[in-house]
């Protein structure tokens, strides 16, 4: 009952309809909305405004961790409803939106949009529509499956809309370590040195005269969407733990490992399912999302503990762990973004990071965004934020697309999200790449050998020879450098 989630009984004359809440937003608010991974996300607010666009053109901007469910990023965005939208996003229907400029999508760093409201380089958010599991008898909110920007947006806004949502188990309650890093200058170190240190509170500490609407909802979260490991991601996963193996036989690990993080997507979840079957134990995580592999490893006894920021799981999976929610209470902590994804912790603890490219090149620069180098897909996410300060950054793709028609490795990427600086490992299902402490001229060809597929292997051993003709550190043929994303584009395929 929502008036058990609703202890601070003075909030309960704030209960509206979903209808009289999206009322309360203006036209051109800057709204932080609640959701990362398609978890936590407002469900019914959302869905008013859209109603509102429709019947008098409203126009927002939005804010939020990541990407939302319900195919929400997707239904304002068809109804025009968005000026702009950041830090990430992942939806077709938008997707479209922001390649045709109707959207200004702002790809950031998901540590830093947090951090930059801070600093007042980008303003903050007028309204916060927040989902709950329940709300203190202080006024303070507690959040459900996510945390993301939640506590900042919260925190910041004029005005605080709280979607209280029955259908999240009140076992949430307590998993949550909120903490908000004081502003520069003379910033205290942030304290966690290993992956279960708690230093914040389990809510947001707001005021709560700023709650002016509470909605009532009773809507699971979506369920993820990655496929199943296949043949491709199980030869890559192969090749990422003989790699690790290798490390432990040269002393530079432990079967322990360091704390891992593990981006989202089928093929990163594939390769981090593939740790069940190693010789790896007493694992720990500190990563931005928790997908169906970390649980398999919980249950296999493989993974001790793990932080995060959100969960992203199949239905089959979340039902299974929200109904035992309560085993995991000693086993995992929900933090802000901004926490989960910085840098100091990562560089702290040493993680080993594994990351999804679209493509990278014989150099090891990587493209995790743009299709063609134009096309934006989804958004760097987290992926930078763990590549550069991480003790191990690895990413890995299958070698080609597209039934062969496109090459994951290319003479040169169309757009570079991770510099070669940042780059340690690339894999693919042919192989894998150790770049470190190579030159640029010892990286090609061990990429070109190890990671491209057959199709390809020679046309890149051609380019790279004539290019090392020319000379410099990183040999190119700048005429030809990005003629295979012209082939793709003009006669639809890489294959010429």
């Amino acid at each position: 009952m929502l008036r058990d989630r609703v202890r601070r009984k003075a909030l309960l004359d704030k209960v509206v309809s979903a209808e009289e809440a999206a009322s309360l937003v203006k036209n051109g608010s800057r709204l932080g909305m609640s959701g990362f991974t398609r978890a936590g996300e407002a469900k019914v607010v959302p869905p008013a405004l859209v109603e509102r666009a429709k019947n008098d053109g409203l126009k927002i901007e939005l804010f939020t961790g990541a990407s939302l469910g319900n195919d929400m990023d997707g239904k304002m965005a068809a109804a025009h409803l968005l000026t702009r939208r950041s830090p990430f996003q992942a939806d077709p229907v938008m997707r479209k939106a922001i390649n045709n400029g109707e959207i200004m999508f702002v790809d950031q760093h998901l540590s830093l949009t947090a951090e930059s409201m801070r600093a007042g380089q980008i303003r903050k958010v007028d309204t916060a529509v927040i989902e709950a599991c329940a709300i203190t008898e202080e006024g303070y909110i507690v959040p459900t499956s996510s945390v993301g920007n939640s506590a900042t947006f919260a925190l910041d806004a004029d005005q605080i809309i709280v979607e209280l949502n029955l259908a999240h188990t009140d076992q949430l309650e307590g998993m949550h370590d909120v903490y908000i890093p004081e502003k520069r200058p003379n910033r205290t170190p942030i304290q966690v040195s290993h992956t279960m240190d708690r230093i914040g509170v389990p809510y947001f500490a707001v005021d709560p005269s700023k709650i002016s609407a509470i909605v009532e909802t009773n809507i699971p979260d979506s369920p993820a969407n990655n496929l199943p490991p296949d043949d491709d991601t199980a030869q890559i996963a192969g090749h990422l733990l003989d790699f690790l193996k290798n490390e432990v036989k040269q002393g530079r690990l432990t079967n322990a490992l360091r704390p891992l993080q593990c981006g989202i997507g089928t093929i990163a979840n594939a390769v981090l399912s593939g740790f069940q079957d190693s010789p790896f134990h007493d694992l720990e995580m500190f990563s931005e999302v928790l997908q169906d592999s970390t649980f398999e490893l919980f249950d296999s006894g493989k993974l001790l503990r793990a932080s995060t920021t959100s969960f992203s799981l199949s239905a089959a999976t979340n039902d299974r762990v929200m109904s035992s929610l309560a085993d995991f209470k000693d086993k995992i902590i929900l933090r802000p973004q901004e926490i989960s994804n910085n840098p100091e912790i990562s560089r702290r603890l040493g993680l080993i990071c594994i990351n999804t490219a679209l493509e990278f090149d014989i150099y090891g620069n990587v493209n995790s965004t743009h299709v063609g180098g134009t096309h934006m897909m989804n958004g760097i996410g987290g992926s930078g934020d763990f590549a550069r300060s991480g003790q191990m950054s690895i990413f890995v793709t299958k070698s080609i697309a597209k039934d062969g028609k496109v090459s994951s490795i290319v003479p040169m990427v169309a757009h570079v999200d991770h510099s070669e600086h940042d780059v340690a490992i690339v894999a693919t299902e042919i192989g894998l790449a150790d770049l470190r402490g190579l030159a640029p001229r010892e990286r090609a060809p061990l990429i070109i050998k190890n990671c491209v597929h057959p199709l390809y292997r020679d046309l890149l051993t051609d380019y790279y020879e004539r290019a090392v003709k020319r000379g410099g550190h990183t040999p190119h043929v700048l005429e030809e450098a990005l003629s295979w994303h012209v082939n793709l584009a003009s006669k639809g395929t890489m294959l010429l």
